[in-house]
């Protein structure tokens, strides 16, 4: 630690002192201004939102070129980059996607040194492994995200991702040969299911409309399509869409996803969005194939649904109408009345997190924010049974629910590797750990050098705020320890416990970890989620500012150490932290962040988001709107943090031009004499997922982040 901190003194001096200026890349400024209701914003760099200007992409080039070089002369660097490195070797093989059909297990392994995984075989009574399928081999630069198979046909969907793009191609294998056959289907999202039709011979998917990342309608009026193997996938017919049903009210930011039940008497089509909750439809799956599916209704959104599964006629659903943390009831498909349905898993402390179904039994998770436990329910009788497993967060999922019992559990800890466990809900005994799921890996017993603290502080209205914090066994409450703080709070989604993996290496430093658990999460259940949506979206920055100012106060660290780290939504969290207290943060970190919500609805996943933020067509949103878009908050001659930003060339999901417009106000207006940069990462999108590149990244904010808040 010291030695590093020490071979940074040099560069610090002349880099970090008085009003050091820098020579960033021009960037010009127009005459742009929208009114919203009376009140007028100005936007002086709208003119970098045109991805397909030449002068554009010019500017982001130079932008990339800038900060790779900045970065690159950051000593110290290449040392936290081999750290990163060696506890990647540490985790070994990494495993994914477990799948069950007829006599195989089905996997993808990224083994240890490499890049791309390939989806492997294991046979069920010999335990014989092979590669079945090798992406490389199909196509250089991608990864097999998901795949589907069907042992009676001899038939396998596989989804392939191009290296940089969150779009899908969908192949198909004919076995055991594995054949690769005509049919392709393109463009699919790289996040909706596939499955095959009861009968084996179709696929239902989900097809987007363009292939253009730089589209508006990139991420609306989805079609949900079935493909007969072996025809032509543009003679394939939809199933549902807003287009083609106009009679459902689909709208067009909403994801049509069908799915059948466990006993193939049912199918489903349900309508999800960038919200907890969902609308669907079913029929009868006898007419998956007549000219248009009868479509009956079944949930509506204001039944605040957010998952469900079938068995016979029992429709089981997970719900937070009047239940804050959640409960699961059952009513009848055919005469559903969630007004009046049975309550099975009642409201209760704990929040429920998931739920989900295998052929015979359904299963789901309950939370305190720091462990989580799962639990099965039987149809036949609503009994409830405790899974026995490990302590800690154990994440269960279905390895083929149409034909198993068989789960896959997943358990993590902040300071110990996740690992896999078997699970057969038919049997009721304890999970046990798996002997094929899990590589081995050479992990230290990290518990023995760090301490792990879960503790609430007050927040600024006084509401408590949940705060986890990693940090060394012999660290100095003087102030002194870097910090690094990240939150999200949005959509409902936690951060509960996982291993810090690759992220240990800030540790190593001498570091410590924190994470808010900010308003806008799901850590308390749905009203923690609604507090920080719309009007109370204040309250997921104000809690972030809350859990770094009690850091400084029970001196594990002080203002020029801590360093703000916020993703995507956490955009919003991290912009306005740094824009309402500059002060308070030594280091900002943006990825991939969403800073610009008065410009959201412009871009392709813009109508997605409103259900959480609201609308610039909605005067009851504008203010709120207001609060929460950073671009607009930042001033001329404020003493900003270093302020590092990352986006992906092709993220469709946040688009490039937002961070991009983010780091050219900061650049202009910042009078602290730190560096404001923009990483551009040309082989992503929303997230990375190349190995390497994620190495980098790491290294890229450790050492930036280490520079500026050392020694």
């Amino acid at each position: 630690m010291k030695t590093f901190f020490n071979t940074l003194c040099f560069l610090l001096v002349i880099s970090c002192t008085g009003t050091q200026t820098f020579d960033y890349p021009k960037t010009r400024t127009v005459d742009a201004s929208d009114n919203y209701f009376g009140t007028v914003v100005s936007d002086p760099y709208r003119w970098l939102e045109d991805m397909n200007n030449p002068e554009v992409m010019k500017w982001f080039k130079s932008q990339a070129d800038f900060t790779n070089r900045f970065l690159d002369e950051i000593p110290g660097r290449n040392k936290i980059l081999e750290d990163i490195e060696e506890l990647t070797n540490m985790e070994g093989d990494i495993i994914r996607k477990p799948y069950k059909s007829g006599s195989y297990y089905y996997f993808t392994k990224i083994m240890k040194g490499e890049t791309f995984g390939n989806l492997y075989r294991r046979d069920i009574k010999t335990g014989i492994e092979e590669v079945f399928f090798k992406g490389q081999e199909y196509k250089k630069g991608t990864q097999i995200i998901d795949y589907v198979a069907n042992n009676r046909d001899n038939l396998m969907a596989v989804k392939i991702q191009d290296e940089g793009s969150e779009l899908c191609e969908i192949i198909f294998l004919k076995l055991p040969d594995k054949t690769i056959l005509k049919d392709k289907l393109y463009p699919i999202w790289s996040e909706f299911d596939v499955n095959f039709s009861p009968d084996g011979r179709a696929l239902v998917y989900t097809q987007m409309v363009t292939s253009d990342p730089n589209s508006e309608e990139l991420l609306k009026n989805m079609k949900a399509k079935i493909h007969i193997i072996g025809t032509d996938p543009a003679k394939d017919r939809v199933l549902a869409s807003a287009a083609d049903n106009a009679d459902l009210n689909i709208l067009p930011e909403r994801f049509p996803k069908i799915f059948f039940s466990p006993d193939n008497q049912y199918i489903f089509l349900a309508l999800g969005a960038a919200t907890n909750y969902l609308s669907a439809f079913y029929a009868e799956t006898r007419d998956l194939f007549a000219d248009k599916i009868p479509w009956k209704p079944l949930i509506k959104e204001e039944d605040q649904i957010s998952n469900f599964g079938s068995f016979g006629n029992q429709l089981f659903f997970l719900t937070f109408k009047d239940a804050p943390n959640f409960k699961i009831g059952v009513t009848d498909i055919q005469n559903p009345d969630f007004e009046k349905a049975k309550t099975i898993v009642p409201n209760g402390e704990e929040t429920i997190t998931s739920l989900d179904i295998s052929k015979n039994y359904l299963f789901f998770a309950k939370s305190n924010g720091i462990t989580q436990n799962l639990y099965r329910i039987d149809p036949k009788n609503n009994e409830i049974h405790k899974i026995e497993t490990p302590g800690g967060v154990n994440l269960g999922f279905s390895i083929n629910g149409m034909e198993s019992d068989e789960i896959a559990i997943i358990n993590s800890n902040w300071l110990s590797p996740d690992y896999f466990l078997e699970y057969d809900l038919a049997r009721q005994q304890p999970a046990i750990k798996s002997s094929w799921l899990n590589s081995d890996s050479r992990f230290p017993d990290f518990s023995r050098l760090y301490d792990i603290k879960e503790i609430e502080v007050p927040g600024h209205d006084g509401v408590m705020i949940p705060l986890s914090i990693v940090f060394p066994k012999n660290i100095k409450l003087d102030g002194s320890t870097p910090c690094f703080i990240t939150g999200y709070g949005g959509y409902g989604y936690s951060f509960y416990p996982f291993f810090l993996g690759e992220e240990i290496a800030f540790l190593q430093q001498g570091g410590m970890i924190a994470i808010a658990h900010v308003r806008g999460g799901g850590e308390k259940g749905e009203e923690w989620h609604q507090a920080g949506m719309k009007a109370d979206k204040p309250n997921t920055w104000k809690d972030f500012i809350s859990c770094a100012e009690y850091l400084i106060r029970a001196k594990y660290t002080s203002a020029r150490k801590i360093t703000g780290e916020g993703a995507s939504a956490g955009g919003i969290l991290i912009g306005r932290a740094i824009t309402e207290r500059p002060d308070l943060f030594a280091v900002a970190i943006n990825i991939v962040g969403m800073t610009q919500t008065l410009r959201n609805e412009v871009t392709a996943n813009g109508d997605n988001q409103i259900p959480e933020i609201g609308s610039v067509k909605n005067k009851e949103d504008i203010d709120a709107l207001i609060e929460m878009d950073v671009q607009s908050k930042i001033r001329k001659g404020v003493k900003y943090p270093a302020v590092l930003t990352i986006t992906g060339i092709n993220d469709s999901r946040v688009v490039p031009w937002m961070p991009a417009k983010f780091t050219a106000a900061l650049q202009a207006n910042s009078t602290s004499g730190k560096p404001v940069l923009l990483s551009v990462n040309y082989k992503a999108g929303h997230g990375v997922n190349d190995i390497k590149d994620y190495q980098k990244l790491l290294a890229d904010m450790f050492s930036f982040a280490l520079w500026q808040t050392g020694p």
